[in-house]
C-alpha cells in the first residue's frame, strides 16, 4: 500500500509460477468481460503448439476442466455470465480456476473459503489437498480454523503484523504457547436462545411467488431463484442458508430493490414494494437497509467514515447535518468504534471495524428490515463473535427491527428464530431454527448438517 516500506526477498524456483486467490475476488475479475473470456485468455496461450483447427476446442476443454477442479458445477451456464452475476463464493472459485489453469507451482489462497457453505468448504479442502498432493505448494491465509485444521501441515499465527507462534499443526492445536493463539482456539461463547418475536401475527415483510432471473447472453434469461412463500415477522431474525450460488444474495437483493428482474410480490407492512430501487420512496429506502459482505467496497475511500455514516440520516430521514453527525458518532461508539477511528478514511480501518461502520450506517436509517449478507465472512473468530453479539443485542433490544441474516455458517444461523434453506435457487425447507438444525427433513439440509460436522472434526469430506 502507499507509504509502505518492504525489505527482504521472496525466492521461487526456476519456472515457478505463483497463483494468487484474493479474499475479495471481484477486485481482480474484469467486470466488463464474461467468465468464458477471462478463462479462455489463459487457455489460448497454452494451446498455441496445437494445429490451428484444434486450438479452440482444446482451450474450451481446459477451461471446463479448471472450473470442475475448482468445484464449480454447471460450468457451461456460468461461462456466459459476468462476474457481478455470480455469488461471492462463485467468483472466488473462478479465480481459483484461473490459478489452476495457469499451472502455478505455488498457490497463495487468501481466505479461499470465505462466504462458502459447509459442502463447498469440504470440497475446496479436498481440492487444495489434491493440489498439494500434485506437488503444488499452498500458502493458506485463513481465519477459518476448521479449514486450517483439515489442511495445514505447518501453522503460523500472526497478530498486529508479527508472527507470535509457529510450528507443526498438531503441536499448535494441542499445546498452543502464545496467549493470542489460545484465545483464537478457545470455544465460542454460547449465546442465549433468541426470544420469541414479540410482534403481531402480521408479517413486516411478505414474499409471494418470487421468481428472479439473470441475463445469460445469447440464451436469454435464466431463472436463478424461486421463493413461493416466505414471511418475516416484527422483532424476528430469519437466517437464510444454502450453498454458494443457491440464490441467497439474489433473494436479499430482490428485497432491497437491487435486482429488478423478478416477478412476484414483496410486501412491506401491507404495501407492495416496487421492484427497482429507483422507484422506491425515501421511506421505503430507509425501511429496508442492506449491509454488504464486502464492507470495504461499500464505502467511498476518499471520505471519512463518520461523514458517510451521518449521510444516511441526512438523505433518508432529512436530519440536519449537526444532528446526523451526533447520532452517527453515538451509534458508532455503541458498536465499538471510538472517536479516534471514525474520522479516518475506510482504508485505515480493519475489516471488522468497517463492518461495524456499515452496520451503523444502516441503523441510522431507522430501518424496519435489516439485511446482513455474509457480514462475518472473512473475519477472525474473535471479531466474528463481537459482530454476532451486536446483532443479537440489536434484535433483542429493538422490537421494531427485523433481521434477514444471509449466511453459510450454521453456527451463525443457530442465533436466528427461524431458518430458510435454499438449494439451486429453490426454497427447500423453512421452520424454527432449533427444528431445522436438529431434525432437518430435506436431503440437502441433512447433507449440509453432515458436512458441517465433518469439517468441525477436521476430516473434510
Amino acid at each position: 500500500p502507499p507509504g509502505a516500506h518492504v525489505t527482504g526477498d521472496v525466492r521461487l524456483t526456476a519456472h515457478g509460477l505463483t497463483g494468487y486467490i484474493p479474499q475479495h475476488p471481484a477486485a481482480v475479475l474484469n467486470p466488463a468481460r464474461r467468465i468464458s473470456a477471462l478463462l479462455t485468455d489463459i487457455a489460448r496461450a497454452q494451446v498455441r503448439h496445437l494445429p490451428l483447427g484444434q486450438r479452440r476446442l482444446a482451450a474450451r476443454e481446459r477451461v471446463l476442466q479448471s472450473l470442475a477442479e475448482a468445484q464449480l458445477p454447471d460450468a457451461e451456464a456460468l461461462l456466459g455470465r459476468y462476474p457481478h452475476q455470480l455469488s461471492g463464493g462463485q467468483q472466488q472459485r473462478v479465480v481459483l480456476a484461473q490459478a489452476l489453469l495457469l499451472g502455478a507451482r505455488v498457490i497463495v489462497a487468501d481466505e479461499p473459503t470465505t462466504g462458502q457453505d459447509a459442502l463447498t468448504k469440504s470440497r475446496i479442502v479436498d481440492q487444495l489437498a489434491a493440489v498439494a498432493a500434485r506437488g503444488i505448494a499452498v500458502v493458506l491465509l485463513s481465519h477459518d480454523l476448521d479449514v486450517v485444521r483439515a489442511l495445514a501441515d505447518e501453522v503460523i499465527v500472526m497478530r498486529a503484523g508479527r508472527v507470535v507462534e509457529s510450528g507443526p499443526a498438531p503441536r499448535v492445536w494441542l499445546a498452543p504457547q502464545h496467549e493470542w493463539t489460545r484465545e483464537l482456539l478457545s470455544e465460542q461463547p454460547q449465546f442465549p436462545e433468541p426470544d420469541s418475536p414479540s410482534g403481531t401475527e402480521q408479517p413486516v415483510l411478505r414474499i409471494r411467488d418470487l421468481t428472479a432471473r439473470h441475463h445469460a447472453g445469447a440464451r436469454g434469461r435464466t431463472v436463478v431463484l424461486r421463493t413461493p412463500r416466505l414471511d418475516l415477522y416484527p422483532g424476528e431474525c430469519l437466517a437464510v442458508v444454502g450453498r454458494s450460488g443457491s440464490g441467497k444474495t439474489t433473494l436479499a437483493r430482490c428485497l432491497a430493490g437491487l435486482h429488478r428482474d423478478h416477478d412476484g410480490e414483496i410486501v412491506l407492512d401491507g404495501t407492495p414494494l416496487p421492484h427497482s430501487l429507483r422507484n422506491r420512496s425515501r421511506t421505503h429506502l430507509a425501511a429496508v437497509q442492506y449491509v454488504f459482505q464486502d464492507a470495504r467496497a461499500a464505502f467511498d475511500e476518499h471520505r471519512p467514515v463518520l461523514h458517510q455514516v451521518a449521510r444516511t440520516a441526512i438523505r433518508l430521514r432529512h436530519a440536519d447535518a449537526g444532528t446526523a453527525t451526533q447520532e452517527a458518532r453515538a451509534t458508532l461508539a455503541r458498536l465499538g468504534l471510538p472517536e479516534d477511528l471514525v474520522h479516518r478514511r475506510p482504508g485505515q480501518l480493519s475489516g471488522g471495524e468497517l463492518q461495524r461502520a456499515a452496520l451503523a450506517r444502516a441503523l441510522l436509517a431507522h430501518p424496519r428490515v435489516l439485511i446482513c449478507d455474509e457480514i462475518t465472512s472473512g473475519l477472525d473468530t474473535i471479531t466474528r463473535r463481537g459482530i454476532l453479539d451486536i446483532l443479537t443485542t440489536l434484535v433483542r433490544d429493538r422490537d421494531d427491527l427485523s433481521l434477514v441474516l444471509i449466511t453459510h455458517d450454521l453456527d451463525t444461523a443457530a442465533l436466528a428464530h427461524r431458518i430458510a434453506v435454499l438449494d439451486a435457487g429453490e426454497l427447500v425447507e423453512q421452520g424454527p431454527a432449533q427444528r431445522i438444525l436438529t431434525t432437518p427433513k430435506h436431503p440437502f439440509t441433512i447433507s449440509l448438517m453432515e458436512a458441517t460436522a465433518r469439517l468441525a472434526a477436521g476430516t473434510g469430506i
